[in-house]
């Protein structure tokens, strides 16, 4: 299990995929809001130029030197649904990320977010 306290860490390590490819660059993590617990990640992927930030579940992901392996394949974490690399996802648009990976989303019973950067 990944830990909270090497959160700072993982930013700019190389996320693969569950075969070993390389996926992009980890750019964020977000925390479930009502564990405090790393649940997404968010991984720079696309052309030098043209950028953008996509969103990954991190259940199951392992770290080793220099790297973040998920258990999402490559092309599924591409088809997410993504931000600019200057953006905040939109409260709207969350559920859309869990829907993506086949998980139930849960937001706050006031309708606060599921996900907080850190």
């Amino acid at each position: 299990m990944i830990q909270i306290a090497d959160i700072r860490e993982w930013r700019t390590h190389t996320v693969l995929d569950s075969g070993g490819r390389k996926i992009g660059t980890m750019e964020s993590v977000y925390v479930d809001t009502s564990t405090d617990a790393p649940a997404m990640a968010t991984v720079r992927i696309g052309l030098p130029t043209r950028h953008r930030l996509t969103f990954v579940p991190l259940d199951g992901a392992t770290v080793g030197p220099g790297y973040v392996r998920v258990v999402h394949d490559r092309s599924l974490v591409k088809h997410c649904p993504a931000i600019g690399t200057d953006d905040v996802l939109p409260a709207e648009d969350e559920e859309a990320v869990f829907r993506h990976y086949g998980l139930d989303y849960r937001p706050g019973a006031d309708g606060e977010r599921q996900l907080a950067r850190r």
